[in-house]
């Protein structure tokens, strides 16, 4: 009898194990849908004015300089200037002892005192300006006529821009002009005169531009002159990052919205391009249509997307 019941007790111990063994496994939890739209922020077109320029360079420059000179042969005994120095006109600048005067030195005047004989030459700043080159020191003997100093002439300021011939009907009717410095300094540029020659090599012509700065110019600033080339007062235009184009950049499209998440392409005809804005001359595009911005490159003709802030 207890080997019956022994043996009843494994009989039912391996069917309940077969049970739960057969039991069938349990479904995996499904994985959450991805969102394949990709995000993009749209834009709507303006009407606001646009203005397309051209930029050259121009040099800034003296058109005249005047030439201290020696008088006579002899030695520099005071020499008052140096390179960057500001003159007055009549400005006493050297003292020139005569080669005879220091030969002789002192002898006439202890022959005769009432002579006052000292055989010095005052040379003066013949112009006001900038000194801008300084050949000799004191000491130095010189000859008559030989260039002491020179001058550049504050009064004959201006920038010199050399500009291709072909963008001459840009100036001619125009009597001013926008310089830019290089310290973003911008200054209101007069147009004095046409240079009567074209360099034949560059085929640019130079234009005399008059300025009115507040403060010193050094020669040789190279300046941004901004030159109007088309100006339109209600054009159709999108943000520069709206339009797309091929690897040639001849063919041009955006990606527009139809619906809320399908974009597609739609290709255009720019016009007038600033450093922030593009024209758009074809198709008309309605003030309500949405433009991507971002996340439109490398998208294909039909996209799904989604709109973010």
């Amino acid at each position: 009898m207890k080997n019956f019941k022994k043996f009843t007790f494994w009989i039912l111990f391996l069917l309940s194990t077969c049970f739960v063994s057969c039991k069938p496994a349990a479904k995996p939890e499904a994985e959450p849908a991805v969102d394949a739209r990709t995000p993009v922020t749209v834009a709507t077109v303006s009407s606001e004015p646009l203005t397309e320029y051209i930029e050259l360079n121009a040099v800034s420059a003296f058109l005249q300089k005047s030439y201290v000179k020696a008088t006579a042969n002899g030695y520099l005994q005071t020499v008052d200037a140096h390179l960057g120095k500001y003159v007055e006109k009549g400005s006493l600048l050297f003292q020139l002892k005569t080669k005879e005067a220091q030969s002789i030195g002192n002898s006439i005047s202890v022959l005769d005192s009432s002579l006052k004989f000292s055989g010095m030459i005052n040379i003066k700043a013949n112009d006001h300006g900038y000194i801008t080159q300084l050949n000799h020191q004191t000491g130095d003997y010189v000859q008559d006529g030989e260039q002491l100093a020179a001058i550049s002439d504050m009064s004959s300021f201006v920038f010199l821009l050399n500009l291709p011939y072909e963008l001459r009907p840009l100036l001619v009717n125009k009597k001013s002009v926008e310089l830019i410095l290089p310290d973003a300094e911008k200054l209101n540029g007069q147009i004095a005169s046409y240079m009567p020659t074209v360099d034949s090599a560059s085929q640019t012509q130079s234009i005399v531009i008059k300025v009115n700065p507040s403060h010193p110019i050094p020669e040789n600033l190279i300046a941004k002159v901004r030159i109007i080339k088309t100006a339109k007062t209600k054009p159709i235009s999108l943000p520069k990052a709206a339009v797309l184009s091929n690897e040639t950049q001849d063919d041009f499209w955006v990606m527009k919205m139809i619906d809320s998440s399908t974009a597609v392409k739609v290709p255009i005809k720019k016009g007038i391009e600033t450093a922030d804005r593009v024209e758009v001359v074809t198709p008309p595009f309605s003030p309500n249509d949405k433009i991507l911005i971002s996340g439109n490159y490398g998208l294909p003709d039909t996209a799904k997307v989604k709109i973010v802030q």
